[in-house]
């Protein structure tokens, strides 16, 4: 109910002797789905948060606001200075204004995710916080009353139909007259319940915050099961802001994240089958000349215009079927086959390319995931959510941000810092306790990592070249030989203010080798 009429009633009473006299000093936003308005009066300040977000609108007041150095903006500058004379509270609506000196009018639009605060001066809109909803500046806070007709004549009328007479009610004060048996009484009985249900409403004794169906709620009702109960509605919405944030609000930006975390891993491995399987295709039993060959040697056994026909693949012993164009013969699609064929080639470099890539991908999912699994709150998820932005937008955007290349070999990946500040990304956030890291000694070059496999030992020859790549991708690479350290990640630390790639590292091993990437095709 905290954006319901009657709870707005309430909180707007409490709101005017707070408000009225006092001079806006500050209002601007620190992201797109906030606003903070200051007021100051005989030395005291007071401010309200407006969070009008697509899934949770609510407002709150702070008894402090520290305004970031970066990342803010003013807003509605012409509001500055002025002194609010008036709070009013629209009738039978889920909506108020504050209206300042000199014409000044600012809407509170509460209509839960369709909330917005608009501008006005006098009836003209100025301005409006939200502006995908482009409407609101034809609204006008001075005719937004609405009248209802609430006696017992339109009460039996509507044959005691609650969202008929009151539609402001929601789904609290229903489920409470539920509660006493609403439906199985008499229409007498029924205007009773309600009348007296809404002295509570309008006379409320306390403000509860209650549980139900697993939901914390804001009620004027006492009803489910009450967790808190305040004297005072400010300070009861600020406890259900605070508390909708750091559970509701939390579990379901949890699952969202979660979510489209996995739909991007089924859509990458996905992507990984299908390159995996063309490429069998081009390399084995599917190239483009061995298609030719068999269109060739049987010319005879094609019927004119077919668009599909079952041919014997004498380089697979088996049937297979052939999509044909109708208007080009049998021999110009052989030919432009063996065409495709001398390019086939590039084909296949594009296709190992974008497995690399995708296995890249793979790897920054799968330990985005690992990642959010140790997210236990809101704090948590927030910083979560800004060390991961990039992924969670789009697929090139995240392709743009993997910190690594990726080596495998048998069956063991091997992870290659991209730069400095990738090394750390590299690190940080796709780095394990058992996984192995390597760093050529004493000298600038790339962080390296091998994925640490369950029951599982690194093979010599797979640390080798690993370590080969290490030395590679350095200030060595051009040694004849090059002393490479590796030990368990748990044993590389960053220490705080070190620069972009810097760690100390305990515990380390040395490995001779020579400086080369052990996966490239040579010549």
């Amino acid at each position: 109910m905290h954006q319901n009429y009657y709870f707005l009633r309430q909180l707007t009473e409490h709101l005017r002797p707070r408000l009225v006299g006092s001079e806006l000093i500050t209002c601007f936003s620190q992201n797109k789905d906030e606003l903070i308005l200051g007021f100051a009066a005989a030395e005291q300040e007071f401010y309200i948060r407006a969070l009008l977000t697509s899934h949770f609108s609510a407002l709150s007041f702070p008894s402090e606001f520290k305004r970031a150095r970066a990342n803010t903006i003013n807003l509605f500058n012409e509001l500055q200075g002025q002194v609010v004379q008036e709070v009013v509270q629209h009738l039978n609506e889920r909506s108020f204004y504050l209206k300042f000196s000199n014409d000044f009018l600012l809407l509170f639009k509460l209509f839960g995710n369709r909330s917005n605060i608009v501008l006005f001066e006098g009836e003209e809109p100025l301005k409006v916080f939200h502006k995908k909803f482009g409407a609101d500046l034809e609204l006008d806070p001075l005719q937004m009353d609405r009248p209802l007709r609430q006696n017992f004549e339109a009460f039996a009328a509507a044959e005691g139909n609650l969202r008929k007479v009151y539609p402001t009610f929601g789904d609290l004060p229903a489920l409470y007259l539920e509660n006493k048996s609403y439906s199985s009484q008499p229409l007498a009985q029924k205007w009773e319940l309600v009348q007296d249900m809404l002295e509570i409403l309008e006379n409320p004794e306390a403000y509860y915050l209650v549980k139900l169906a697993g939901k914390k709620r804001l009620s004027l009702l006492e009803m489910s099961e009450v967790e808190q109960v305040y004297p005072d509605p400010l300070e009861a919405l600020n406890a259900f802001t605070r508390l909708y944030l750091t559970e509701t609000g939390f579990e379901r930006q949890y699952e969202q994240t979660k979510q489209q975390l996995l739909k991007r891993q089924t859509a990458t491995q996905a992507i990984l089958e299908q390159t995996e399987v063309r490429l069998q295709e081009l390399r084995h039993n599917r190239s483009y000349s061995q298609a030719a060959d068999i269109l060739m040697a049987n010319l005879t056994n094609i019927p004119p215009r077919a668009t599909e026909v079952e041919l014997y693949d004498f380089y697979t012993d088996h049937t297979r079927t052939f999509k044909l164009k109708a208007n080009e013969t049998p021999q110009k699609q052989a030919e432009r086959l063996y065409r495709k064929a001398k390019n086939q080639h590039v084909e296949v470099r594009q296709l190992d390319e974008r497995l690399e890539r995708k296995l890249e991908e793979a790897i920054v999912l799968e330990d985005a995931l690992q990642a959010l699994e140790e997210v236990k709150g809101y704090k948590q998820l927030k910083a979560y959510l800004k060390d991961h932005a990039q992924l969670l937008t789009t697929r090139q955007q995240a392709q743009q941000e993997i910190p690594f290349r990726l080596f495998e070999t048998e069956g063991f990946k091997i992870l290659v810092g991209k730069s400095a500040q990738n090394n750390d990304l590299l690190t940080q956030r796709h780095t394990y306790k058992d996984d192995l890291w390597l760093h050529a000694k004493d000298v600038s070059g790339s962080h390296v990592v091998i994925k640490h496999q369950a029951g599982k030992t690194i093979p010599n020859t797979v640390l080798e070249k690993a370590a080969q790549l290490a030395a590679y991708y350095s200030k060595r690479k051009s040694d004849s030989l090059c002393p490479v350290l590796y030990t368990p990640k748990k044993w590389v630390r960053k220490p705080k203010g070190a620069p972009a790639g810097a760690v100390v590292v305990e515990r380390e091993q040395v490995l001779l080798v020579k400086p080369e990437n052990p996966f490239e095709r040579k010549n």
